[in-house]
């Protein structure tokens, strides 16, 4: 594996960072979610960014999709306090049953 530049690395603290907090958030406020995970491509960062809110069975999933705005807001507005901004926050947070190793 290529090992990151220091910018790829500041980006990387930043998304984990955030990430971290909206699952802390999340494990509160959304009943049935297990993990938060995401895919980075660097060269493409920001609009490569996918973070995935991952639910333990069909029934939370389809409980939570109605929050699935809010939280894409609170992902962006995370960003934007880090100086990053997303084009389109619909493409970056999604909610999925599908964890990392699927």
């Amino acid at each position: 594996m290529k090992k990151l530049s220091n910018v790829q690395l500041k980006q990387q603290a930043i998304v984990h960072a955030v990430a971290d907090a909206l699952e802390a958030q999340a494990r509160e406020e959304i009943p049935g979610m297990v993990q938060c995970w995401f895919d980075l491509e660097y060269h493409h960062f920001p609009g490569s960014l996918l973070l995935r809110f991952q639910f333990a069975d069909e029934q939370a999933l389809a409980a939570a999709e109605a929050e699935l705005p809010k939280w894409q807001k609170r992902l962006s507005a995370a960003l934007l306090k880090k100086g990053i901004v997303l084009k389109d926050m619909r493409k970056n947070l999604i909610f999925t049953l599908a964890g990392p190793e699927d």
